[in-house]
């Protein structure tokens, strides 16, 4: 089978949670994105769940290798060996096996070569720590699972993506006040440089631009208002420039953002979570997606969580998983 026609592996998520029902709604909308995919979950689970919401989908219960032709008469859902049973909107750590074996199976269908990427759906970190779960989130335990390919964890970078703003957190899930301590010049480096890489290798851009963000109010205003741009940020930019990396900053983040300054770059380097991701989600709130760079296989997932709160209701709209979807296809021909 030709890269372009072997299918995209998905998770199911949690469970409990909207991507069930965004799974089912990515198959019905399906002509508006044309990628094949096929998703690892329980077959009757999705099944119940398209009548509940009034929406019924063929079910094609199947192996990767027969997913990319059963994918015109139906979902292709490979079965998982762990059994579970939740009601949408009350997760439970009951789950978590499913849930991960969800995302370990996808991850070794890509390099089984059965699959050409991995979209994700969103897990609740917090059910997954009741089951004694050992990783910060699902980007760090897809960097572990990526060992089987090198022999070594690789180091995962998150990017928010979307057509308006590319934009990576250096630092991710901490606390602010963490995020300062954990800020290096050695972190800096290492993610520009995996940023760097990877918009070649996967988006195709010669010279990648990255533009990379003060922490404090106007960068540091020359050390008045702190001086981590002095002792950490700019010698992280020099060592960048002298490898080649095309790169600017410390920039002022409270500028970086409108439309003339994000035409002057193609990756915006945030250092902590919220200073990237409202800008992000401002701009492109539906259409956002969650793109794991520095794997040897290509990671999306759309860019909002598990929402408990709607789940089953058969309100949440997959936009953004469809978009997940568009771009791992475009990023595997």
């Amino acid at each position: 089978m030709t890269s372009e026609r072997r299918p995209l592996a998905m998770t199911m998520g949690d469970p409990a949670g909207i991507g069930p029902e965004l799974a089912l709604a990515a198959w019905r909308l399906r002509g508006t994105h044309r990628a094949p995919f096929f998703v690892l979950a329980a077959p009757a689970q999705l099944a119940d769940l398209g009548r509940r919401l009034g929406a019924p989908v063929p079910i094609v219960e199947t192996d990767p290798a027969g997913a990319r032709a059963a994918f015109d008469r139906g979902l292709p859902v490979v079965p998982l060996a762990h059994a579970f049973a939740v009601e949408p909107g009350r997760p439970s750590a009951a789950s978590a096996a499913a849930t991960l074996e969800s995302i370990e199976r996808a991850v070794e269908s890509v390099r089984a070569g059965e699959a050409r990427a991995v979209v994700t759906n969103p897990i609740a970190k917090s059910v997954l720590y009741e089951a004694g779960f050992g990783f910060p989130g699902h980007t760090e335990f897809l960097g572990a699972l990526a060992a089987a390919w090198g022999g070594r964890p690789a180091f995962p970078v998150m990017m928010i993506w979307s057509e308006a703003l590319a934009v990576v957190p250096v630092t991710i899930h901490l606390a602010l006040a963490e995020a300062v301590k954990a800020l290096t010049r050695d972190l800096i480096v290492e993610t520009a440089r995996v940023v760097d890489r990877d918009m070649k290798a996967r988006f195709g851009l010669a010279r990648p631009r990255l533009a990379v963000a003060g922490l404090n109010p106007h960068a540091g205003e020359g050390g008045a208002m702190g001086r981590e741009e002095i002792a950490i940020i700019a010698p992280a930019i020099d060592i960048l420039r002298a490898e080649g990396i095309d790169v600017v900053g410390p920039l002022p983040a409270d500028t970086m953002f409108h439309a003339a300054a994000r035409a002057r770059y193609d990756v915006a380097l945030a250092m902590y979570h919220d200073q990237g991701l409202i800008p992000a989600k401002t701009l492109a709130f539906d259409d956002g997606v969650n793109v794991t760079l520095g794997l040897p296989f290509v990671r999306t997932s759309p860019d909002h969580g598990t929402a408990f709160d709607i789940a089953g209701r058969g309100v949440a709209r997959p936009t953004s998983l469809i978009a997940a979807l568009g771009l791992a296809d475009r990023l595997t021909r």
